[in-house]
Formats: structure tokens, sequence, C-alpha cells
């Protein structure tokens, strides 16, 4: 499994409070260029959306209806009787049974104080995410960190994350019979996105398709951001050609994020991924816009796409029912984090077989 980010407790260097600071400019008022970006969503866009969960829970949604409608086409089965996982704790490999996995992660994954059948969703999302990884290959499966899901221990339990897992326990996500490879993130900003437009080279997935996701409204549902031209061509280094002229967007995905775009400068342009625009532009997501302010006016940024900012927005689908909403749970501050591959194709699930058998090791 490749490296990954995760949770909901994202370990980004630039935060939603700096997404929503404007970057002291370097040049002076009067001839400098502003890069100003507008966009949705917090993560990579691809399977369930925490915010989402917590807005069907809320609407009354089963966490079996919120899988369903993330991981289109799957089933319920379940993991094979004394499932183990290997967990990367430090230098440390510990080998223990899933489900004590499981109640590590959840808390950790998602606020306590969400509605159960967001919990149940999530713990259902990360028991699968577990079976199916193999991030060190032959020595361990999961890392303890964000480069797979966090794993705090006993330390993350709570009696309503425990409850979840509990009302859940050995329940996994499958596809045609076999575990389905179960990424998640923090926030869609309306429409989650088709694997092979976010983590490029990997192989489209059935279950891992773009589904509107209408009850999505989390902090992270639409933000921008500002910062001059010369510290845009600062995290831009090695990929602008001269002097830096601007970003042009040269295809998206359905959500619509961006899966291609080129840096544009005065001795050429270079091409680059929506993925790495992100990372090197410190933003919440790749689900962007361009523009460049000169004085108070703002000229968009070349867009050959053919999805203009106004189209962004998805309609709610027909298949969503109308529920009474309930009031939504106190939240505590929490850093946003995601789960999915940084890059490359996604390695295959771990046989089934090789799970079972586990015991506890220190």
């Amino acid at each position: 499994m490749p490296n990954i980010g995760s949770t909901y407790h994202r370990l980004r260097v630039w935060s939603l409070a700096a997404l929503a600071a404007p970057l002291a400019l370097s040049a002076s008022p009067a001839t400098a260029s502003t890069l100003v970006i507008s966009g949705a969503g917090e993560g990579h866009g691809v399977g369930m959306s925490q915010d989402g969960a917590l807005g069907y829970a809320q609407h009354g949604y089963s966490f079996q209806e919120i899988l369903t409608h993330y991981y289109g086409g799957t089933a319920l089965g379940r993991a094979p009787a004394g499932s183990y996982v290997r967990v990367l704790v430090g230098s440390k490999v510990e080998r223990m049974p899933l489900e004590r996995y499981v109640r590590g992660v959840v808390a950790a994954e998602m606020p306590s104080s969400w509605p159960l059948a967001a919990l149940e969703a999530q713990a259902v999302a990360s028991r699968t995410y577990a079976v199916t990884a193999h991030a060190g290959g032959s020595r361990f499966d999961v890392y303890s960190d964000t480069r797979s899901q966090v794993y705090r221990g006993v330390a993350a339990e709570t009696a309503q994350t425990n409850a979840a897992v509990a009302a859940t326990a050995g329940l996994i996500v499958t596809y045609g019979g076999a575990p389905a490879t179960t990424y998640f993130f923090a926030s869609s900003g309306g429409m989650t996105e088709n694997v092979e437009n976010v983590f490029l080279g990997a192989a489209p997935e059935p279950w891992l398709r773009a589904v509107a996701d209408p009850y999505d409204a989390g902090p992270a549902f639409r933000w921008q951001l500002s910062m001059s031209f010369a510290t845009a061509a600062a995290r831009l280094s090695g990929l602008v050609r001269g002097k830096f002229r601007g970003i042009e967007v040269l295809r998206r995905g359905v959500s619509p994020r961006i899966v291609s775009a080129e840096v544009l400068g005065s001795a050429g342009a270079t091409p680059v991924s929506g993925p790495e625009l992100e990372a090197r532009l410190g933003l919440a997501d790749s689900w962007a816009y361009f523009g460049v302010k000169h004085g108070a006016s703002v000229i968009a940024e070349p867009d050959l796409s053919g999805q203009p900012p106004s189209s962004a927005s998805p309609a709610s689908p027909s298949s969503v029912r109308a529920a009474a909403p309930r009031s939504a749970p106190a939240r505590r501050h929490r850093r946003v984090t995601v789960t999915g591959p940084q890059g490359g194709t996604p390695a295959p699930a771990r046989p089934l077989s090789t799970l079972a058998g586990g015991s506890e090791a220190g």
C-alpha cells in the first residue's frame, strides 16, 4: 500500500486558518500581483467524506446507507474470526486483534460526539481499510499515523466510539465478494471524485466513483486564499520557467478537482498534476480555481477544462430521501487529515486467509 495521509485530524503544514488569511505580499502594492485561489473540500476526495457522513447521519440515514452511497455497488461481508493487524507504532511493530485496533482508530478519526450512524460507518471503513492495507510489506500492515489511519490505542477510546465498533463487529465493505479498499477523507465540497482522477496511475475502481454529496457542510466546504506571486513562485520552485506568470488548468475530474495543469512562466509552461499543485501551494484540496488580482480587480486564470466555477456545485441526487435534520453535535477543535495514497496504483488487498489467527503482541 502506498504511503497515505489520514483522518479527520489532517497533519498539513497549512491549516484552514492559514487558508483564510492572505499572505503578506513581497512587492510594493503598486506593482505586486496576487494569486487568488477559490476552492472546495478538504482532502483527496476519493471514497467517503467524513463531513458528508455526518450530514447523512443527521438526516436519518443508517451506516449501511452511508457506506452504500460512497462505495457504490458494494455489500457488507465479514472479516475472518481472529483477524489481526500489524501496526507500526514508533519503531515497534505491534500485532493486535482487528477489533482492538479499530477501537483505537475510530475516535482518532472522527469526533466521538457525532451521531452513531456516522461513527458506525467510520468503524466499518476503518476496519476494511485495515484488512486491505500492507504499507510495510511483510513487516507490518499499517502505520499508526497519517500515512495510514491514525491509531491512538486505548487512550483514544470512548463509550460512544466503542459502541459503534461493537455494533459493527467484524463487518467490512466488499465488492464482488472481496474486501474493497475504503479510502476516506474530511470534506468533499459537494462531490467526491473518481479514484483515477486523483491517485494518478491508479486503475478505475467501480466502487470509487464520483458521487454527489449534498449533506457535506463542514468548515472546509468552501474556502479561499491569496498569496503573492513571489510566494507562489517559491512554492512552485523547479516548475517555474523564467518569471512566474500564473496557472492554467487543462483538465478536471468530475467533481471538478484538477487533474492536470500548467505552471506558466515567462520562458515557457511546465505541466503539473492537480495533486502536486495542491501539495506545493498548501491547498486544502485540488478542487481549486485561480485568479490574478491587480489592484481591486480579479481576472480569472486560463482554464481549458470547460468547467467554470459557476458549474462547480453539483445538484443533489434524486436518490436522496427527505428527512428532518437532527441538531448538529458540538465539534471539538480538530486538524483535518485524509486517507488515501499520495500517488501510484493502490496495492491489492491482503488475502483474508492471512488475517486470521492473530494474537495480542506487545
